[in-house]
């Protein structure tokens, strides 16, 4: 079973560990002399390419996201409230100019803003977004590697 390179996505049987610009890689031969090797190339059996693999299938990503009209929200919540900006801005001690800024969309707050905000006026800002990435199985990859943006000096 052939594995990618790193580098040139080259599909190869062996890999050397190799120190390329600063970071770790495998690599093939070919590739390996472009960087300082730090262990010698080994042939892979199959159950630890198995073992590889099965590793990290599928990687979870949780991402806590602003929602697209937090701008509105913000502002029709504090009028409904009867709060001016100037006042708003002093309960939540941050400054008028900030509460404006976010009111117009000119700024989106940090998470920490958002969820100082969301506590104070009683409406959801921030969203968490899941996103998982299954690496296919027995597919070669045809995307970018590393080696298609670096430039090789000689």
């Amino acid at each position: 079973m052939a594995i990618n390179c790193d580098l040139c996505g080259k599909r190869v049987e062996i890999l050397a560990k190799a120190v390329i610009e600063g970071v770790q890689l495998d690599v093939c031969s070919d590739c390996a002399r472009f960087g300082k090797v730090v262990q010698q190339p080994k042939r892979l059996d199959a159950k630890s390419q198995i073992r590889q693999m099965q590793k990290s299938p599928q990687k979870e990503e949780k991402m806590e996201l602003l929602v697209e009209n937090y701008a509105e929200i913000i502002r029709k919540r504090r009028e409904s409230m009867g709060l001016t900006q100037k006042d708003f801005a002093g309960k939540i001690s941050e400054k008028e100019a900030t509460v404006h800024k976010i009111e117009t969309g000119a700024l989106a707050p940090p998470l920490s803003l958002a969820k100082k905000l969301e506590r104070f006026l009683g409406v959801r800002l921030v969203e968490e977004y899941e996103e998982s990435h299954e690496t296919p199985k027995g597919r070669e990859i045809n995307g970018f590697t590393l080696g298609d943006f670096i430039n090789v000096r000689k």
